[in-house]
This record gives C-alpha cells, structure tokens and sequence, in this order.
C-alpha cells in the first residue's frame, strides 16, 4: 500500500512539474530575435517625429503642465491610477542614468512591441505595447532615433504602487496568453490604402482602443466593443463611444472629425475637455492625410450603441 501511494505522489509531483513546464513556456517574456533589429539603416527622423506625434508620448511622459518646448522632455513622473493599484509613468529621455539613453534598438524595440523590458522582465499593460505591437520594426528604429534628439531628464520617476498579486510580474505572462494579440482588432472588407493607414494609426501607435474600448476584470480588451466606450480606467466618468454608433460624435462627418484633431472645436464649436486635450495636441502635428486616414477608419469601424 505505502509502495502504491508513493507512486501515486510521485507521478502527482510529476504532473505538477511538467504542467509547471509547460505554463512557464506558454508565459514567458518572448522577446523578438536579434536579427530582427539589423539592417534596418540609419533611422528616418522626420517619420519618427511623425509616429512620436501619432503615439501621443507627451500626454504621459512629459511633466505635468509643461508648455512650448517643455512637452518634448520625457521626464516622466504621471501617476496613472487603475483598479490594479497606481503606474508611474518612467521617464523617457536620452537621459542615460533616470531615461533610456543607454539603451539599445534591440531593448528600446522589445518593450514597444513584446512588452518585455530591459532586464527580461514582463512589462505592465500600463504601457500600451499591446497597441505598439502593430508597428514595424523600422517604425521602432524611426522612432527611437528621433526621441535620441529629445532633451534628457534625470527626473526618476518613482516605483510602480501595486497591491499583491498584482505587484507579481510573473503572472503578466498569463495576463498576455490571454490578452496580447498583435493582429488587427476589426477586419475592414475591402479596405482601400487610406482605410489601412488608418487602421494602424488608430489600433497601433494611435493606441486609441486602450481607453475608448472596455475591459474585463482582468483588464483584458472586449474587442466586441472596439472603441465603443466604457468607464474611465483612471477614475470617475466614461470615455466615451467613438463609433459611428455613438449619440455624441456618430454623426460627425470625416471632416469634422479632422477639424477637431487639428483645432479641438467640435462642429458645434464646443471645445475638446478632459484628457482628450493632451490627445488633440498631439493629433495636430499630424499631417492632414494622416488625420483623413484616422477620420475614414473611424467612420468605417462597426456602430456601437
């Protein structure tokens, strides 16, 4: 009998150990190879300024209240409050000690597109490499050439502020088995050169479905109600519905939509509110037919009530 339960305990232990196996293999942080960061050339600097822009970077890494020239520094420091606990934003500058001077295409290029920091580690959702992920790796080396031209900043932003278990980095790789998906979240039939490019600056650097869509418990995405609205991640209200389905921007033409990305007056001459302001900001640098692009998608994408 004693022969028999150790058996039993022992092929238990074994099962636990290969489920274990298999669980870390499923979760791991996945970063891309290293070739996928050679040969991409001498970065495009006007385009990523362009990306920079689209990506919205200053809404949350530049000081709170920054103004003119003040925007571009990448100091970091915003508190980000969530149901999971409070993010600091990090500081982003060239700054090599408190920002990412030092790092390399291949780090800088992990973390936008697998979520995997510097040291290996899983990064937090906070940052939207989940929406990041869209972009190529020659819009990573762009983009990183250009924010090596930004003022440095040895602000350091403090530690992230998180109960337990979400304090644990290990069950991010659970978080993104279930989450992370790097593919289109619509399908557009049909979708002529203008409808794409403003697929991906909407669902990439865009990153407009992190606040406009809702989540799950687990702050997963429901993209069965992409950009449809939901409560507001960081406190009280709704982000609002951004659909051709919604009562408040549904019946805006293209555009209207382009004029309020370029002048924050919407067509009843009210003026953009809340954090759509820092967003607008941003969308303004964009070049008129990029922000026909974004107006053409959103027109396009699924109605939701």
């Amino acid at each position: 009998m004693a022969l028999r339960w150790r058996r039993v305990l022992g092929a238990g232990a074994a099962v636990v150990v290969v489920g274990a196996a298999v669980a870390w293999f499923l979760t791991k942080p996945d970063p891309l190879p290293d070739q996928t960061w050679a040969n991409l050339g001498e970065p495009d600097l006007a385009r990523g300024e362009m990306l920079f822009w689209a990506g919205g970077c200053t809404g949350c890494h530049a000081a709170k209240g920054a103004t003119g020239d003040d925007v571009r520094i990448m100091s970091g420091g915003l508190a980000l409050t969530s149901p999971f606990g409070t993010f600091h934003v990090p500081n982003i500058s060239p700054d090599p000690q408190a920002g990412i001077g030092s790092w390399s295409l291949a780090e800088f290029g992990n973390a936008m597109l697998r979520g995997v920091g510097r040291e290996g580690e899983h990064l937090y959702p906070s940052f939207p490499y989940t929406s990041y992920a869209r972009m190529s790796p020659q819009d990573v080396n762009d983009l990183f050439g250009f924010m090596k031209t930004l003022p440095a900043s040895s602000n350091v932003a403090p530690p992230h502020d998180l109960s337990f278990p979400f304090n644990m980095r290990l069950a991010l790789g659970g978080w993104k088995f279930l989450f992370f998906d790097d593919g289109p979240r619509i399908e557009l039939a049909s979708a002529n050169e203008k409808l794409q490019r403003g697929q991906f600056l909407v669902e990439g650097p865009g990153h407009c479905g992190e606040c406009h869509t809702p989540r799950n418990a687990l702050g997963g995405l429901q993209t069965a109600q992409w950009l449809g609205g939901g409560p507001n991640p960081e406190g009280e209200g709704r982000i609002p519905n951004i659909t051709p389905g919604s009562q408040s921007v549904g019946s805006w033409s293209e555009a209207d939509l382009v004029s309020y990305f370029q002048t924050g007056f919407t067509p009843d001459y009210d003026s953009v509110g809340g954090s759509m302001v820092e967003v607008q900001k941003n969308l303004s640098h964009l070049p008129q037919e990029d922000l026909e692009a974004i107006a053409a998608y959103l027109k396009a994408v699924p109605a939701r009530q």
